[in-house]
């Protein structure tokens, strides 16, 4: 039997699978490919973007196995689900005891722990690593989140921090997140902020649109000069790329040939299932979720709009100066995006006994994923200074921004209600922020409310915390009280 000669094996050679290949094979890695369409393998590595280069094409898994050298590494790029299972089952027999499986698909957290736990009694070590930056991005350094069997890490480290992308003069947007489904879950909160981001630019879009007057050229430069301040980022810079686009066959922008129904693959759900889960107020990536539901029944709203009344929307007076207040509502609510993506984050390290490091993890989002931008460095110093803090809007630095920002903020939000523009995240932002700085909620009425129907007890303001009393609001309910619980 020939030595072993390759560094790692990927199996999957879809888009990502096949640009995450190029990419560690360009670091001088020799790297293993195996694809269930087998015809695939053939296609890349002999008449494909692997030709000539330092790639073995396997056409079965004993020899894909066989090919790679000891502690053998599998990277699999498959459609998350069942397919994962499928993968594992198959190329199980041929590892043995140290043997290292990876899963780089946008696998749902809880899957990848599992996975873990199942294999670990067979002594192989599994990594559950989130891949952001999509087809570009592993082609040329995407960010990547592993986590899972912490003992598999140095075997891999050195590959995947080299295929990386890099910031701050070199430092790899790749580091360890944590055990178990650690890694998969950070990547889901990765995408869920990505949703808010991606929903927040649309609504932006839609006021610059509909209420400022803007035409696609304009709003370009005014997204290409917002790239240059604070909402330099990834996705700011692309905004202002479509913008730009037209249609090569008919010369149209292109922007207004597309259709407006959102597509979605899950994440975002999943995202929104685990602040449900933990208690956390997701309020502004909820919203991105159910606003491309909303996207998603075309048909109805196309119905609505013929018999549902709303005002007339009236083009703003003075333009630069709601373009400015644009901005800063654009601001104020991705700092709220992501100070709830990080709640929930330390909500579920709390819950799933983690350590999570929350600088690290903005500095692994800074270059190569989609959320990438010069903001998260501030992210990384509110860390820094407090690796303990509770959100980040109370952070001296964000709390300063905001409050510098919210003037426009409010402009804003209002003069989209006032003229009936849909700015569901931008309206949730605001107001999670006047809610968390809201000492007294009127959640005491709320309490009565619920101990009046349900006898579900309450706290008082003249006791002791975590003592529950009930009222006989009636004279008919009796003293018994329901059990008190929190979901």
């Amino acid at each position: 039997m020939a030595t072993p000669t390759a560094d790692i094996g990927l199996i999957g050679l879809a888009v990502m699978g096949e640009n995450l290949v190029l990419n560690m094979e360009s670091h001088g890695y020799t790297v293993a490919v195996f694809n269930r369409t087998v015809s695939k393998v053939d296609e890349f590595v002999k008449d494909g973007r692997g030709q000539g280069k330092n790639i073995i094409g396997a056409h079965d898994l004993k020899e894909f196995v066989g090919s790679l050298k000891r502690p053998r590494k599998v990277m699999m790029m498959v459609k998350a689900g069942s397919a994962v299972d499928a993968t594992i089952e198959s190329v199980l027999p041929y590892l043995e005891k140290g043997d290292i499986l990876i899963d780089g698909g946008n696998t749902h957290f809880p899957d990848t722990t599992r996975r873990m736990r199942m294999l670990n009694e067979k002594g192989i070590h599994y990594i559950g690593t989130g891949v952001s930056g999509g087809e570009e991005g592993a082609l040329k350094g995407p960010s990547i989140m592993p986590g899972g069997e912490v003992a598999a890490w140095p075997a891999v480290k050195p590959i995947f921090q080299a295929i990386a992308a890099k910031v701050d003069g070199g430092v790899p947007c790749c580091d360890w997140v944590g055990p178990e489904g650690a890694g998969h879950f950070v990547k889901m909160v990765h995408n869920g902020i990505e949703y808010g981001d991606i929903q927040l630019i649309c609504e932006a879009y839609n006021l610059l649109k509909d209420l400022a007057g803007l035409s696609n050229a304009e709003m370009q430069q005014v997204f290409t000069k917002w790239n240059k301040g604070v909402l330099d980022s990834y996705l700011i810079e692309i905004t202002a790329d479509i913008l730009g686009y037209k249609d090569p066959e008919s010369g149209q922008e292109m922007v207004d040939l597309i259709l407006d129904t959102a597509g979605q693959k899950g994440t975002g759900k999943w995202t929104v299932d685990a602040a449900t889960d933990t208690g956390t107020a997701l309020t502004l990536i909820s919203e991105a979720v159910f606003s491309r539901c909303l996207s998603a029944q075309k048909n109805e709203r196309v119905a609505a709009s013929q018999i549902l009344a709303g005002p007339v929307a009236e083009k703003v007076s003075d333009i630069q100066q709601f373009i400015d207040d644009i901005e800063m509502a654009l601001y104020a609510s991705k700092v709220i995006s992501y100070a709830q993506g990080y709640a929930l984050m330390s909500a579920q390290a709390k819950d799933s006994n983690w350590e999570l490091n929350m600088g690290g993890i903005a500095l692994m989002w800074r270059g190569g994923c989609i959320i990438r931008s010069a903001f998260l460095g501030k992210i990384k110093d509110a860390f820094d200074r407090n690796p303990k803090l509770v959100n980040l809007l109370v952070d001296e630095y964000f709390a300063g921004e905001l409050g510098k920002a919210q003037h426009g903020w409010r402009r804003t939000i209002a003069a989209a209600v006032t003229n009936g523009i849909p700015v569901a995240a931008m309206g949730s932002a605001l107001a999670y922020y006047d809610g968390y700085r809201t000492a007294r909620l009127p959640a005491n009425l709320l309490q009565a409310m619920r101990d009046y129907f349900g006898a579900h007890t309450y706290e008082r303001t003249d006791k002791p915390r975590g003592e529950f009393f009930h009222t006989n609001w009636t004279g008919r309910g009796g003293t018994t009280a329901s059990t008190t619980y929190n979901v």
